[in-house]
């Protein structure tokens, strides 16, 4: 069951719950915070244009740096569209309902800024179309291309088909919206009707964009993987690394999830639609994902660890001892193991609870990619020799830091913005499911 005490919630009062509400003083302060990030970026960005990635502290050995970090995070965290929509529609899970409109919506919004922090990252953005004319498929690179704009596609047109009954209440419901927006939804889909040949046209169509999404979306963080572990450098060369960073991906994107759940059910009121039991649901999922993120881990040090070749004693001393190690624990011990021991007891997968280990998860995810990035890379299989002193280390600029603050707040701001303009939970599917139950 989707609704707290359904059979009391008339279609009206769910259509009414439910409908995009204007924002109040804290959502407006919110937007405006987020648009400030995004115009300091943009203006960071700006000055990477004029003067070129001289702005950046990346020199010839840390030739990626946070940007691919960034990049690396968004990847991950889109993956949660796949794993809440399409896997839980095919498994049908019955509780799914409250959640699959929010995934939708993250995986949307990252893949689309870590798209844009690949073109930050290239330095001379007019060059992005020889991948296209130019590509050749030998390179990883180019696989990546495809997939990131495959899955693009993808979680668009499944998050537009999804929205197209909700899009006929919008219209229906014009004197409450106002009549400009109600132009805007007329134009999106005012075609739609509520025919039974529609709807199972629709339904058929989201089962085939479910069974696609799922392996293309395996595709594009193993893909990713490669990139890395397609050279022969340190903390890279891993056979591991496909099943390690979808195992991370998934991880992210479920604890996105609910900190969006809490953070939506607080700001709407939503309590009778994301209740305790969907809390307690993610939070066992979120247990199942930590653990199994920890034990690729495991797998991923234990092993060159154990051989200690030169290079990677290196590599691993300043991970687990050395510069790193602060990060490196605190990225391990907050993304992965403090989680799972609040979430394994019934009272850690409470709303409050479960949002800060979902925090938790995220913001280690987000070290743990730079901890990927980064000390690989200053790492060479040879030697550095009569080179500057700033090429033994990296810390981002300023400028890399507004734009990468500013793509993470550009997805916040993508995800603001749709929760203004369309319900976060579907309005169709919950009055269907209400439905379901009576009878």
């Amino acid at each position: 069951m989707t609704v707290e005490n359904s059979t009391q919630l008339t279609n009206e009062q769910i259509t009414r719950d439910l409908l995009p509400q204007k924002f109040g003083r804290r959502g407006k302060i919110w937007t405006g915070v987020l648009i400030l990030i995004c115009l300091i970026g943009a203006f960071a960005y700006f000055l990477q244009l004029k003067k070129g990635l001289v702005v950046t502290n990346m020199r010839d050995y840390v030739s990626w740096g946070i940007y691919i970090s960034n990049f690396v995070f968004f990847v991950a965290i889109s993956l949660v569209g796949s794993l809440i929509t399409a896997i839980f529609r095919l498994a049908k899970v019955p509780w799914r309902t409250p959640l699959t409109r929010i995934s939708e919506m993250i995986a949307v919004a990252a893949i689309t800024f870590a798209a844009l922090i690949i073109i930050v990252d290239m330095g001379r953005p007019e060059r992005l179309l020889n991948l296209f004319l130019h590509g050749r498929l030998q390179s990883p690179i180019i696989w990546d291309v495809v997939v990131i704009s495959t899955y693009f596609c993808i979680s668009v047109f499944l998050l537009y088909v999804t929205l197209l009954p909700d899009i006929k209440v919008l219209i229906e419901a014009k004197e409450k919206l106002g009549q400009k927006i109600s132009r805007f939804y007329r134009w999106l889909g005012s075609f739609w009707s509520e025919d039974p040949k529609h709807e199972k046209i629709r339904d058929r169509i989201i089962h085939i964009i479910c069974i696609m999404i799922i392996p293309v979306a395996f595709c594009i963080h193993t893909v990713t993987s490669w990139l890395f572990a397609t050279t022969y450098r340190p903390g890279w060369d891993s056979t591991n690394f496909g099943a390690y960073f979808v195992s991370g991906a998934f991880l992210v994107g479920a604890g996105g999830v609910v900190v969006a759940m809490y953070i939506f059910r607080k700001s709407y009121r939503l309590e009778k639609y994301i209740t305790d039991m969907h809390f307690d649901k993610m939070g066992t999922l979120l247990v199942l994902l930590a653990l199994l993120y920890l034990y690729f881990n495991i797998n991923e040090y234990l092993v060159p660890a154990f051989k200690m070749k030169k290079s990677e004693a290196v590599h691993l001393n300043q991970l687990f001892t050395g510069e790193y190690a602060p990060m490196f624990w605190f990225a391990i011990l907050v993304g992965m193991i403090i989680p799972i021991f609040i979430l394994l007891f019934k009272k850690g997968r409470k709303p409050l609870p479960m949002f800060i280990a979902g925090v938790m998860v995220v913001v280690g995810a987000w070290f743990k990619r730079y901890l990927i990035v980064t000390p690989t890379l200053l790492h060479p299989l040879l030697p550095m020799h009569d080179v500057p002193a700033s090429y033994h280390y990296y810390f981002p600029s300023w400028e890399e830091w507004a734009i990468s603050i500013g793509s993470l707040a550009g997805a916040l701001l993508i995800i603001t913005f749709f929760a203004r303009v369309f319900p976060i939970i579907s309005i169709f599917k919950t009055i269907n499911d209400q439905y379901e139950v009576e009878e």
